[in-house]
């Protein structure tokens, strides 16, 4: 089984989904606004491999949320914010539904940011986008719509 985590989990990757199928999992999302839409990318791991989604990560036992955003920000996009704004969280009972697990995504919109924006790991593409695409998660696609523009 691939590991899932933003780094090395301190447990075997089994052991990892096999709690985490068990108990809510606490996600970051980061909402990454530009002048040509909302950066999305296509996963390129299972779970959900082929969906376009928020990028995000696991927030890592005895890490703080907001340092979470920062680290996935750098791993996966190459950039670092300058400031992260809590917008709100995202449950996923579709997850749970369909026996995946029960993630709970803390999203942060991210003002303003150093480095070369280039998602690198995970993904096998990305884009922006003004609207959200039909092979989404729906419960992004409704923190989009109540949020509207977040650009």
């Amino acid at each position: 089984m691939t590991d899932h985590s933003d780094s090395v989990h301190p447990i075997p990757d089994d052991e990892f989904w096999q709690i985490y199928r068990r108990v809510p999992r606490l996600t970051v999302e980061l909402i990454v606004p530009t002048s040509e839409g909302i950066l999305l990318t296509k996963r390129d791991i299972e779970p959900c491999r082929g969906i376009w989604h928020f990028p995000g990560g696991t927030v890592q036992f005895g890490e703080l949320v907001e340092e979470a955003g920062r680290r996935v920000a750098g791993r996966k996009l190459g950039i670092n914010p300058k400031k992260l704004e809590f917008l709100g969280y995202i449950e996923y009972p579709s997850h749970f539904q369909t026996g995946l697990d029960s993630p709970v995504g803390m999203a942060f919109r991210i003002d303003g940011f150093t480095g070369q924006l280039a998602p690198k790991i995970e993904v096998s593409e990305f884009g922006y986008f003004t609207r959200p695409p039909e092979n989404m998660h729906a419960e992004q696609i409704e923190f989009i719509k109540r949020f509207g523009n977040m650009g």
